[in-house]
């Protein structure tokens, strides 16, 4: 067991998406809504412990967050499960600064943390 989590890069997580890895977004629920990658599977890192029967063992599982850091405990915490586990280096935030693709169409990387949720609702609802 190594000290640091697996990280792939975007091309490398690409590849093992191709490949029929598992992609998995641990950030929370407004950052979800806000924007993702095409394809994953959204499991709250508050969630994952309960949740990670969702998850097929055999596939590899690649995890992103906004930036590392809770992908990274994700990680972790998976490959002690057993699983083929890596993490998106740059997180989704780099994701994007590559100028990759975010699903829903004018998805965008939200901030992470409670704060920025209500900051958002707020800009929704002034919106509306």
């Amino acid at each position: 067991m190594t000290d640091e989590a697996r990280e792939v890069s975007r091309d490398e997580a690409q590849k093992l998406i191709e490949d029929g890895a598992q992609l998995v977004d641990v950030r929370a629920d407004h950052e979800w809504g806000a924007g993702r990658i095409a394809g994953a599977k959204h499991l709250p890192l508050a969630e994952l412990a309960q949740r990670t029967g969702e998850l097929d063992q055999e596939r590899p599982v690649v995890l992103y967050c906004r930036g590392g850091t809770r992908s990274t405990m994700a990680t972790d915490a998976l490959v002690e499960a057993g699983f083929d586990a890596a993490k998106l280096s740059e997180g989704i935030v780099g994701w994007d600064e590559a100028g990759l693709p975010l699903e829903p169409e004018g998805g965008y990387v939200a901030e992470s943390g409670e704060a920025a949720s209500i900051l958002q609702a707020r800009k929704r609802a002034a919106r509306s």
